[in-house]
């Protein structure tokens, strides 16, 4: 499953709507997704997209705590 840049920019835009003012989980960010019309596949998906960008230093922070939550520093 190849990761799309496109992915990571529907998922920091929709974040960036919600004004999250804390980290949100994978199945959290599914839910904003969803609730603004964008398909996604699943929370898997949303997290392994998220984790790859992390890798890459851009712009999201994992916090891995029980579960995972993603933190977006550049929104």
């Amino acid at each position: 499953m190849r990761i799309h840049r496109g992915e990571f920019d529907q998922i920091r835009r929709i974040v960036a709507k919600s004004d999250a003012d804390q980290p949100l989980t994978a199945n959290e960010i599914l839910a904003l997704l969803e609730a603004h019309g964008e398909e996604f596949d699943s929370a898997h998906r949303v997290a392994t997209v998220l984790g790859r960008e992390a890798q890459r230093d851009s712009g999201v922070e994992v916090v891995r705590d029980q579960p995972y939550r993603y933190r977006f520093t550049n929104c």
